[in-house]
Parts: C-alpha cells; sequence; structure tokens
C-alpha cells in the first residue's frame, strides 16, 4: 500500500466501514447520508479512492476491508516515524513526551510492553 495517509473525512468514512464490516454498499451509502450529509455519488467516489489504494474492497456490493483498523493505524505511525524522526522510536518518545506528561499509568504500561518485548 503506497499511501497511508487519510484526511479528517476520509478517516471518518474508513471508521464507519471498520466498525460496521461487512455491509452492503447500498447500506454504507445510507450511513454516509445519515452521518456525513452524503449523497450516494460521493459515498462512491471516497469508495473507489480507497479500494484504489487498496485499503477496502467491493466485491458483489458488500463492503469490507483489506486491513484491519489496528493495521492500518501502525502502519501510519510507523511512516510518520521514519519520516519525521529517521525511524528513531526514542527521538519520537522524547519529543512526544516533551509537552506532554506521562502519568503512573502510562509508564507502568510502557515498561510492560518493553519487558514484554525483551522476553521475546
Amino acid at each position: 500500500m503506497d499511501n497511508t495517509r487519510l484526511g479528517m473525512v476520509e478517516s471518518r468514512f474508513a471508521d464507519i466501514i471498520w466498525s460496521r464490516e461487512p455491509l452492503p454498499s447500498g447500506e454504507l451509502v445510507k450511513i454516509c447520508e445519515a452521518e456525513l450529509s452524503w449523497k450516494k455519488s460521493t459515498t462512491y467516489t471516497v469508495l473507489k479512492k480507497l479500494c484504489d489504494r487498496e485499503i477496502f474492497q467491493n466485491k458483489d456490493g458488500i463492503v469490507s476491508s483489506l486491513i484491519s483498523r489496528q493495521d492500518f493505524y501502525a502502519l501510519q505511525s510507523e511512516q510518520f516515524v521514519e519520516e519525521t524522526f529517521e525511524g528513531s522510536l526514542p527521538a519520537f518518545f522524547a519529543a512526544f513526551t516533551k509537552r506532554r506528561s506521562l502519568s503512573p499509568e502510562d509508564i507502568g504500561e510502557l515498561r510492560r510492553l518493553i519487558d514484554s518485548y525483551e522476553e521475546e
């Protein structure tokens, strides 16, 4: 998948699909009309764009994902760290925590994550 970036509206659309998949394309049109105030043509245009990017598929009128929400956002995060911090997770973490303090719960969870990777 070449492009792992989604705009704000594309993200909302993708979340609609991920939270309800698989779903008939006609139902997707109705949901997008209600939640995004989109016309049928807009829904199909955005769906085609995201299908071309191999995030979703519309096979026999049923829309489903080709990549899970979790995997998609993991790829997006990896790409961000690569592009912005030359792939350095410690550099990203240092920048992130410079403006945001970590709670004791955050620190504990990070320690558990690191410990679990050391065990593998």
